[in-house]
């Protein structure tokens, strides 16, 4: 995909940059001794968007002022062509070849052109509500191969709906946030009764989370063309796991505190715009899907993903990790109509985990459950360490990015570092 438009921003006009001119993700943030606001990244920048607005130079947006806001669910709310419009606005301002307005004010472009290292990211959105779903079938396959067998892998429902659960939104914070290792109740194998204490197989989950823009209608069911069109954008998406507290509770009724502790998302909600050259289809069917979860064109993204491992202390980060949100069974369009097709109200700022997204191989694993197979085969870190499961002190980061043959579309990187236990009681 070759696209030749230029910004005149200099750190935007390199190929190295995951935030070019095609990008233009949206989040939250905070110049020093000031109240968060909304912003656009751009090279290695932040460009103030209620600056912009205040100086008219979005256009008359509906139902504004949406940018001096602490999140982004007014402007996500506004739908699809207030979200176009200001993307023309901005391509415009920041192009090469285009308005002159900001370029030439060198006022308000020393006002409103921040360094992004200078500034303070907050969470983009405020979470309305959090599901994560199931739908990556290797990660599937493998945990069920796991705990049941390979040849009972897979839940007799998984081939036929995009399985999930309901999350916590309180519990969903920006990258850079530090995490407390979860205390809870665990059965040891040989032990007749559980006992209680921290999370001895502290685990991550790669995955993309997909963010409502458009709420739907309580009661009224949506396509997945319908779905589609109410998402505003994507971010990357960790979602903890305390992998011995989850098998001890999750009978009958599935995750419960081994998934509410905290789930990290990167700051930056690259909008789905910005996607559209990279959308693959989802793979062949291995049993025919009802007819509500139809898709009208491809839903899955070619979205390189990477995970980093650093323990306290180690002098470099060592990549466990590299998969592809292609190798999604089910899109976020259909989660997203599966979700509502009952009836479910869905609203501007919900959250959609994707599920763990895990390669074809061991390499593109997308949790240390798989990659260390329940901790029997542990990985080698970069200076000789080993991790069969997360210890304290230990960061970890996730990084994607879709790549064009002249540009790259980057999502930042969902960072979180694991703290030990609270003392309790």
């Amino acid at each position: 995909m070759v696209d030749g438009r230029k910004s005149w921003v200099e750190s935007a006009a390199t190929h190295a940059t995951p935030f070019p001119l095609q990008n233009l993700p949206y989040g939250v943030f905070s110049p020093p001794g000031a109240a968060p606001r909304c912003g656009v990244a751009i090279g290695d920048c932040v460009l103030d968007l209620a600056g912009l607005e205040a100086a008219g130079l979005l256009g008359r947006l509906p139902a504004g002022p949406f940018f001096s806001a602490s999140s982004l669910n007014g402007f996500m709310a506004a739908g699809p062509a207030t979200w176009a419009q200001v993307r023309e606005h901005l391509t415009s301002l920041l192009e090469t070849a285009g308005d002159p307005a900001l370029r030439e004010d060198s006022d308000l472009r020393a006002s409103a052109l921040l360094l992004r290292a200078e500034v303070t990211l907050h969470l983009p959105f405020a979470v309305k509500g959090y599901s994560d779903f199931y739908a990556g079938r290797q990660h599937a396959f493998n945990i069920g191969s796991l705990f049941r067998g390979p040849e009972n892998a897979l839940p007799p429902n998984w081939l036929h709906i995009p399985v999930g659960y309901n999350g916590r939104a309180s519990t969903v914070v920006v990258s850079g946030t530090e995490i407390h290792r979860p205390l809870g109740q665990t059965k040891p194998k040989d032990a007749e009764a559980p006992v209680f204490g921290p999370s001895q197989r502290l685990d991550i989950e790669l995955e993309m989370g997909a963010v409502v823009g458009l709420p739907s209608r309580m009661g009224r069911p949506l396509t997945v063309q319908q779905a589609d069109h109410m998402i505003f954008g994507y971010v990357l998406l960790n979602d903890w796991s305390a992998r011995d507290i989850q098998v001890w509770e999750y009978q009958p009724l599935g995750p419960f505190q081994a998934k509410v502790f905290a789930t990290t998302i990167s700051p930056w909600i690259v909008p789905k715009t910005a996607l559209e050259p990279f959308r693959v289809a989802t793979p062949p069917r291995e049993k025919p899907l009802l007819p509500y979860l139809s898709e009208p064109g491809p839903g899955l993204y070619d979205i390189e993903l990477e995970v980093w491992m650093q323990p306290d202390g180690a002098a470099e980060a060592t990549r466990i990790s590299r998969t592809n949100a292609r190798h999604l069974y089910y899109s976020a369009a259909q989660q997203l109509a599966h979700h509502a097709i009952g009836g479910c109200k869905m609203e501007s700022g919900d959250l959609l985990g994707s599920g763990t997204v895990s390669g074809p191989d061991s390499s593109g694993f997308g949790s240390l459950l798989e990659l260390t197979w329940a901790g029997r085969h542990p990985l080698t870190l970069a200076g000789g360490a080993q991790r069969t499961f997360i210890e304290d002190g230990d960061s970890l980061t996730l990084t994607g990015w879709a790549e064009g043959a002249d540009y790259r579309i980057g999502f930042g990187t969902c960072e979180g570092r694991i703290l030990p236990a609270p003392e309790f009681p």
